[in-house]
Parts: C-alpha cells; structure tokens; sequence
C-alpha cells in the first residue's frame, strides 16, 4: 500500500467496522428466523438439479463442542455453494436420541429401572430429556449461521423413525442377513449390555501377562523320561476358568526344552526367547513336530479337574508368547470360531456386571479384573505358572465409560456378514464410491473385510426393540414374521416403540403366544443412525434414496458410514451415498486432542460470544480439514486478522460505490479504462479457481486465493491506484464511473463467494450494496456478469515493476528525501518488449505507480545510477522538482498556471471548473 491519502472525505456508507460483530449476527439470524428463510430458498431453488447432503445425526446429549462446529460448518458451506451453483440442496439435520448415554442421565436423576422407577416411566422421561438436550443443541447449530430444515429436522426418537427402524430391520430380517447366537461380544461391565465396534477405542492399559502349563496327558508320542507340558501366554489370567482348549498352529514346529524336572513344548522359533524370559537354564532337544501331529492330545487344566484337548488353528502365530494359545471360547471371536470347528462348550461363568457366577470353582462372587491375583496365586499353589510379568498394551475400552471391555458370550441378534453374502456385496459397492480423501476407500475396505458379525442386540431400556419373536423350543422365528413387523410398525408409528413393550405378547400371537418368546432386547444405537437413508433420504419427498454426499470425521469408517454402508446392502442391495468425505480431528496447540479431562477444550459458544460466528467459520473453512484440525486462541487472533483484511476490503469497494447505481451509471467493457478492464477481467479468472475449489470441497483453497486477491490485487495495488479518480475527478466522469463500474462488478461476485464462509457478514454487505437487491443474498447464484478474455499485458508489465519502485521510494523517505510517493518521479530504461507494452498506458502509467511523472526511455539511455527493476527494466526515482497541487497532490509543471486557480495543477482546474478531465480509455 502506499502513503497517498485522499483529500476529500469518503462518500457516506451504512457499513462499517464495528466491535459488536456476535450482535450484528444475531439480529441476521433473527431476521432469517423470522422470514423463514431456509423454506425461501427451498422455493426459489424449486425444479433444479437436486444435490443431497445427508447429515449424520450428532447424539441429543451435552453441549456441542469444537468437533460439532467443524462438522456443522463444513456442511453449511457446500450447502451453500451448491446452492450458488444452481442446486436444489436442501439440508435436514438430525439427532441420534435412543441409547446409554441418556439413560446414564435419567438414571441419575430419576433411579434405575425397577428399583426408584419402572420401565414405561423411565422411557418417557428418556424422551423428555432427549427434546431438551436438542432443543439446546439446535440454538447453538443455528447461532453458527447454519441455514437448515430446523423446523423439521429428523430424530431417530419419532413414532415415525422409530417405526421405520423397525421396517428396515424387518426388510433385513427377509433378506437372510440376521441371525441368532451365543457368542462372545465386546461388553462394558459398567453398561451391562454388548457393544458394537464403533462404540469401541483402544488405549494403553497394564495387564497380568502370564505364561501358565498345561500337562499332556498321553505323552508316548514324544519318547520321553520325563512328564511334557505346553506352555501358553495369556494377559487375561480371568479368562482360564472358561478355558476350554490349547490352540496350536498347524505347520509350526514345535520343540522340547529339558528343565531338569520335566519338558516345555514350546514353539521352535519362540523356544529361546521364552526359556530367557522364564529365566531356565534349558537343553532344547534336536527333535521337532509339526503343530498337526499334535491334535486331539489331551491336557490337563492348570487348576481345575478337567482335561481338554490341542487343537489347530490359524490364528496362531509367534509374533509373542510361545506359540501355543489358550482357547476359551466364550471370551474371545477367534477363540469361538476355532470353538465351533471342535464343538467346543462355550463356557461364560462371568455375568452381565464381570462378577463370576456363584458356581464357579475358586473364584465365585470375584469381580473378573480384581481376580487375576486371585487366579495367579491359584496356579502357584498348582505349580502351574511358569512367569508372571505385568505388561502395558494397547487394549480395547467402552468409549462411554473409558473402562476395558471383555469379550463375553451371551445370547445376540447379529447382522451376519458371511452367511448370505453379504460382505462380498458390501465389498462390491464399496468401489462405486467418490471417497474424498482417497485414502478413505482402503479403510472401509479393510474395516469390512475384517469386521465381525454385526452385534444389532443391546440389553438397555432406551432403545427402539428388536421385534421379533422366537420358538421356545427351536428357537426359530415365528412362520409369520413379515406380516408381524408390517403390524408392529404400524403399532409403534402410532404410539412409538412403548408399543410394543406394553402389548402382550398374545395380542400379537393369539394362540402361538405359549409357544413362543418375544425379544427384549433394543437396537444398536448405530443401526438407528444406520438405516437414515431408509427413514430419512427415501422416506422424504424433498430428498432422494440415494445421497450425493456423507460428511463425518474419519471416526466413522468404523461408525456411521460403515453401519449406514452395511444396512443398506443389506436392505436395498446397493450403497446409500455417491460421495463420503471425511474431516479430521480438532487439537490443541501441541497437537493434543481435545478432552474435558485435559482442560483443553476450546468452547465454539465462547469463540462465537468473544470473536463471533464469521470468525470461527472463517477458521474452519481455512483449515485443511483432510488433517488434524489446530485450533487455539492465537490461530483464532490470526482468523481474525483475516477477516479484517476482508472486510476492510470490502468497506473500501462499498465506500467507493457509495453514489453509484448499477442501473444508471455502469458504462460498457469497452469504455472502461485499461485498468479497471484488467481488475474485472482478473477477478472472473479468479472466479473461475474459487469455484472450482468449492465444487471439489476445497475451502482452505477458497479462502487463500480470496485473502490473497484481497492483499495483493486489490488492497496491494488496484484500490491504491484508484483513489485518486475517486477523490479528484468529477462525480460522473467516465474515470471514476469506471472505476465505480469495476468495484460493483468485484463486489457483485466476491460478495457471493463469501456468503458459504462469512454468511453473515455476507448478506450484511449485500443488504448494503449500491442497487435494488433480492432479500437476501442466498437467494441467488454465482455472478455472471464478469467480462474476461482481456489482454492484459501492459497492466502487468507495470505492476510488476511497481515493488521495485516502491522500495526505492521507502529508501529516499526514511532518508528524508520525500514524504508521500507523489512527491517522486520516475524515470524507466527499457527494452523493446517492455518499453511497447508500457507505452500502451501513456499518462495513466504515472497512476498506476502514484507517482507525480513516470516516464519511459529506451534501454540504451540508462545511467550508471539506475536500478533493475527485472528483466528488460531499470528504473530511477527522484524528487519532483515541480509544484504541489494542492488537490490531487501531484506535483506538476503546470501547478500556478490558472489564475482562478493559483495551487492547482491543470487536470485539478479541469475537473472543478470545465468538462473534466479526459483519461486513455481501451
């Protein structure tokens, strides 16, 4: 920028830079509340293309944090884009509102279930606390400037959600994809219920790490003096009660170790390290078996009277222990599936709390983590523990409580991913889908390919039911299961899903109902939020079956994207969204996430209080999302800056428009000067790019080439440059309404790129510009009216050399030569190529590097005392030796030439007393 100031006041404007930005937001907010401004936009947007956004609903529990203002926010702006871009968008938010969560806070407040309240009581007010926590939570999505269906938003507690939960479990249920079984899940002994994946994290937790014997029976097949053991490793000690087998792998060789009193089996590549550990002095014999010849050998049980066999499987490696598993069917998935292969018992002797049942030998009433000392010291006593180390490894917790889990076999409902195909559907689809980043199509793919069955059974109150009733003898489904879910469907979407726990079970069977049981258990909360596109995208006119984007954290590979992914395989037989674009996490400064627990959470409600909404929008759309997310008060002070610079672009452009009317006063391309030809043709290239970024999701894109037209085209030369047309020429000269031309076409088009950003300050500026305008500024589409295709050569010939020159000016001011730059002159030497294309500009070359004369010379006549200003160009400044109009503040041979006018220079006396002034028009 550079030091010219303007000698007349700047024309009258209603916007300005105030401090009360969060003020001035929610008297917009207010008025778009009022006017209903989403069902406008829905009505002017009636009829074009469609593009869906389907929201992931956020759980109705708690304030929102960070994480929901990111996601939030990102979906606004490709609403908003979208909308620009000539789409239909609507956009319908949602709420996730069955599930523990909200339990835990009825609970508190009002007692558990058969204890202080009974379970129809406990449900309506489950109900009544999740209509507040989204009554809160919607406030705060709106106050972040979220355009959105709020009236009519979807919550997965409606009678007609909950029913048509119910629909799409049944259509799954007729499509053979669900089935019945006692088998281990991940349970949270403080939730008392199954878990799904999704609702699983892992961290560090130190555990007992145990190398335990067990003696083979029948060892003849070894030729031995001495008694032989296999040894296992274990870091669940809790878990040997329920032991039913050691697993070997079959192609590993295994190997003798001679300790003196007896032989340890231990795997031939693990033998060494395991006897180091064991701290033995060992003779390994030269002898080696193969892991097959060793089936179906009994052992003995570290401390029980029972004997159980080797058996193969390959899950067995020597990545750790001694390549020998112990197998308890009931508590681990690979442990069951090996189980299955032998018919295994699966022994569960752990209730729903991790207690063990009174009947279990030696440890009954123990909670399971506290009887591991227990059970070290048992195997002890029975000189069976060969090593005890405590060990610190990764370890699955309920993501709830932050507790470890177990695995625990008990009686579920699953979503098979085998039994009818429907993993190698799933894997069929995945495929057809844009994943954004790319690297998102690995992930789900590997998620898939590696997931369990699907866990859809919880054992909570809060839940909408799985329907289904069950023989009590065969345990099959009753013959009339399709007709019952279209029965009990339309049941629930009356009353909602207390319909079906208050019915009797003879109201819906008649004379089949001693014969068969009616389910208690509820629904995944994820299969609730799983199967949105059947209750939410198909069940809606105004949406479509088949979504054009899902936007979540990358959390949800493993939650809603997958469990959205599998449902509607499983329902519809195809994928329920073209698109899935993932953000990233939000962290603190050093890179940490952001917890409660840490104290180092950054409240959005805070953010928008002190800075305001625009702001911390601002910050969310110039960040790479793809990554972790940095947020912390010194990056919200530099959004801040941004947004200044913005805004007092802006003001600037509006100031300088004030006067002007679109209608009346804009002049043709044609009669437009050179330079304001040049700004408009650079801001439809520009257009162009920031489009195109919007269209592929790329904001922090957007915004650096919006921050960087607004530094450098526009404050860093143009505006600068045209001050002094505005200030000097006459109200409705060509020259200034040029110039007032370009600013309109400028602020016409960057006002709209803004708005999916800046959305109030945005329609702030539009409801300021200087024409008849539509109410408001998301009621329109991208600007058209930019004319590009202009040679612009001659224009940046100039600009480029205008830092070289500046810098000379900066230099002769510090030393005291000049004040302003109008009081220098320059002189340029340049080649053929550069001396042609400036000569184009003639006397507007002198405004465009505001100084008092710019004059051009050929090459050859430099000096010694010039100065290269690039290639072809050497420049000298020097002070002006020539009068100061006291006008313009040009410094002009012909300053004191007018009588009537003694301190002005000609141009002055033209513009204030005759027609005005000509300047070189295209």
């Amino acid at each position: 920028m550079s030091d010219y100031k303007p000698t007349l006041n700047l024309p009258a404007t209603k916007f300005a830079m105030k401090a009360n930005l969060s003020n001035r937001e929610g008297e917009f907010l207010k008025k778009w509340q009022d006017d209903d401004l989403y069902a406008q936009v829905r009505a002017h947007n009636q009829g074009k293309p469609k593009f869906v956004l389907h929201d992931g609903p956020p759980y109705a529990n708690g304030d929102i944090h960070i994480g929901h203002a990111v996601n939030k926010v990102l979906k606004d702006i490709i609403v908003k884009s979208k909308s620009l871009s000539g789409f239909d968008a609507p956009y319908v938010p949602g709420w996730d509102c069955h599930g523990l969560p909200i339990e835990l806070n009825v609970e508190k407040k009002k007692g558990k279930v058969g204890v202080k309240i009974d379970a129809n009581t406990f449900r309506a007010e489950c109900r009544k606390y999740a209509d507040t926590q989204v009554a809160k939570q919607k406030v705060d999505f709106q106050r972040l400037g979220i355009l959105a269906d709020w009236n009519n938003p979807y919550l997965t507690k409606d009678f007609q959600y909950e029913a048509d939960i119910v629909r799409a479990l049944g259509k799954i249920v007729e499509n053979g994809h669900v089935t019945k079984g006692y088998k281990p899940v991940h349970w949270c002994t403080e939730c008392g219920s199954a878990l799904a994946e999704a609702e699983v994290e892992y961290k560090d937790k130190k555990s007992d790490a145990i190398d335990v014997k067990f003696k083979i029976i029948d060892d003849s097949i070894f030729k031995v003096d001495k008694s032989v053991s296999v040894v296992i490793w274990t870091t669940t000690p809790w878990t040997l009660p329920a032991n039913e087998a050691v697993a070997l792998h079959p192609e590993l060789s295994y190997v003798l170790a001679d300790t003196g009193d007896e032989y340890l089996l231990l795997a031939q590549d693990l033998a060494e390290a395991a006897l180091s550990r064991y701290e033995l002095e060992a003779n390994i014999l030269s002898e080696v078996y193969l892991g097959d010849e060793l089936e179906g050998l009994q052992v003995q049980h570290p401390f029980y009277d029972k004997q159980v066999p080797i058996v193969l499987g390959d899950h067995v490696t020597t990545d750790a222990g001694t390549g020998a598993v112990h197998t308890a069917p009931a508590h681990g998935q690979e442990d069951f599936v090996v189980g299955k292969q032998y018919d295994l018992p699966v022994n569960c002797p752990v209730d729903g709390r991790g207690v063990f049942f009174e009947d279990t030998e030696l440890l009954a009433g123990q909670f399971i983590f506290k009887a591991n000392a227990s059970v070290i010291e048992i195997l002890e006593n029975a000189n069976t523990l060969v090593k005890h180390d405590p060990l610190v490894h990764s370890y699955p917790h309920c993501w709830r409580h932050k507790t470890p889990v177990i695995f625990r076999a008990t009686p579920q409902w699953f979503v098979s991913m085998q039994d009818n195909g429907l993993r190698d559907a799933v894997n069929t689809e995945i495929p057809k889908v844009d994943w954004i980043p790319d690297w998102g199509k690995k992930r789900i793919e590997l998620m898939v390919g590696n997931r369990p069955d699907w866990c859809i059974s919880r054992q909570r109150f809060w839940g909408v039911p799985i329907t289904l009733f069950t023989h009590k003898q065969t345990d099959e489904l009753h013959p009339n299961t399709k007709e019952l879910f279209v029965s009990v469907s339309a049941m629930i979407e009356e009353n909602g899903i207390e319909a079906w726990f208050e019915t009797d079970i003879k109201d819906l069977l008649g004379a089949d109902a001693d014969d068969y049981e009616k389910a208690t258990d509820t629904l995944d909360v994820w299969f609730d939020s799983g199967v949105s596109h059947f209750a939410v995208l198909k069940a809606r006119e105004d949406l479509a079956d088949v979504a054009d984007l899902y936007l979540e954290g990358s959390d949800q590979h493993r939650g809603w994207f997958q469990s959205s992914l599998i449902s509607s395989v499983a329902i519809n037989g195809k994928v329920p969204y073209k698109q899935v674009l993932t953000h990233g996490f939000t962290v603190d400064k050093d890179g940490k996430k952001m917890s409660k627990s840490l104290g180092n959470v950054m409240s959005p409600q805070k953010v928008i209080n002190n800075l305001g909404a625009d702001i911390l929008r601002l910050w969310i759309a110039s960040t790479d999302y793809t990554g972790e997310m940095t947020v912390s008060d010194e990056i919200l002070k530099r959004s801040a800056d941004s947004y200044r610079r913005i805004r007092n672009t802006v003001r600037f452009m509006l100031a300088n428009t004030s006067g002007f009317n679109p209608a009346q006063h804009t002049i043709t391309t044609t009669d437009m000067l050179d330079l304001d030809r040049w700004i408009v043709a650079k801001t439809a290239d520009l257009q162009v790019q920031i489009l195109e970024a919007y269209n592929q999701y790329n904001f922090h894109h957007a915004i650096q080439l919006i921050l960087n037209f607004c530094s450098n085209d526009l404050g860093g030369f143009y505006l600068d440059v045209i001050k002094d047309r505005q200030y000097t020429t006459q109200e409705n000269s060509r020259a200034r309404r040029s110039a007032q031309t370009a600013l309109n076409h400028i602020l016409e088009a960057m006002v709209k790129w803004l708005s999916p950003v800046l959305s109030y300050t945005a329609e702030e500026v539009w409801q300021s510009m200087p024409s008849e305008k539509i109410s408001s500024i998301f009621l329109t589409e991208w600007y058209t009216q930019l004319a590009s295709n202009y040679d612009n050569t001659a224009i940046e010939v100039a600009r480029n050399i205008s830092p070289f020159i500046r810098k000379q000016m900066e230099g002769m001011r510090n030393d005291k030569i000049i004040g302003s730059s109008l009081d220098a002159e320059v002189d340029l030497y340049c080649d053929e190529q550069v001396y042609n294309a400036l000569s184009q500009l003639g006397d507007e070359l002198r405004f465009v590097f505001i100084t008092s004369y710019a004059k051009i010379h050929p090459l050859s006549e430099k000096t010694n005392t010039c100065i290269e200003a690039g290639e072809g160009v050497f420049i000298e400044v020097s002070k002006s030796s020539h009068e100061k109009c006291v006008r313009c503040w040009h410094h002009r041979a012909d300053v004191g030439q007018h009588a009537e006018h003694e301190e002005l220079c000609t141009r002055c006396v033209e513009n204030i007393a005759g027609d005005g002034e000509q300047r070189n028009y295209a």
